[in-house]
């Protein structure tokens, strides 16, 4: 009754990435077939086989098979082992896409997971470091799961927002940060009893950052009672969309952290 019968079956791209973390935490084989395969580019993307060979590195005794159109995928999951690790992100996709999936891992991991990510930092589909970190560790610490800072338990039965915060980041560009932010501090004025502003510059370390100009502003608004609320825009890329002025940018980003607490 063992091995085959516990051998998760599923056809088709959709929800990959949680399939296999899925796969991961309970043990479980998993096999998925057709992937994209009546499409004219059939089989696994880029940026998904970097996410594959991603688990194959945090884990020991993964086993990982792909056919060579990858259009099928069998993978039985070893031991969550962590330990200190680098990896090279598909730039189809940014370090958030990974990021998401190591943070639903790494509480299990053996070793104290430290793992080098390099790649993209911002894009329009995922989202971005900044985001994670001001709104998933928050999370995690409410299951118990300290990182940094102390873990505090506050109960409220009153939902009122008490905090706001922003950080701006530039790179190639002039420093528009300092127009972003003060379009928002206009918006906030009525809604928030303290704000905080802050503009963030990023620095050089690869060649690949300094081929990428943009800029763009995450937005975190925390409740009474710890809820964390966020919101994220990034300038399109060079040569993709419309240009949009700081201002702009930093008011539509803006009104969805407020379209956030509305809801």
């Amino acid at each position: 009754a063992g091995g085959a019968a516990s051998c998760l079956g599923y056809a088709g791209c959709n929800f990959l990435r949680q399939r296999l973390v899925l796969a991961t935490l309970s043990g479980r084989p998993l096999k998925i077939r057709k992937i994209r395969a009546k499409e004219e580019d059939p089989g696994l993307r880029d940026f998904e086989a970097s996410f594959i060979r991603l688990i194959d590195k945090v884990t020991n005794g993964s086993r990982i098979e792909i056919n060579q159109t990858g259009t099928s995928l069998y993978y039985q999951p070893g031991l969550l082992y962590g330990g200190s690790l680098e990896h090279e992100c598909s730039p189809s996709r940014s370090i958030g896409y990974y990021l998401e999936g190591l943070l639903c891992l790494a509480p299990f991991m053996k070793h104290p997971l430290k793992i080098v990510l390099r790649g993209v930092t911002n894009d329009q589909v995922d989202p971005s470091v900044d985001v994670l970190k001001a709104t998933a560790l928050p999370l995690l610490k409410k299951f118990g799961i300290d990182g940094e800072i102390p873990l505090e338990i506050k109960v409220e039965e009153v939902l009122l927002l008490h905090k706001d915060k922003s950080t701006n980041y530039c790179c190639r560009q002039l420093p528009f940060t300092n127009r972003t932010a003060h379009v928002v501090n206009v918006l906030f004025r009525g809604f928030f009893s303290s704000f905080f502003s802050c503009g963030f510059y990023t620095v050089f370390v690869m060649n690949l950052l300094s081929l990428s100009p943009g800029f763009g502003m995450c937005l975190t608004a925390e409740t009474i009672n710890g809820t964390i609320l966020s919101a994220e825009l990034a300038s399109n890329p060079q040569g993709q969309g419309a240009a949009v002025l700081p201002e702009e940018l930093g008011q539509n980003c803006a009104k969805l952290l407020l379209e956030e607490v509305y809801r």
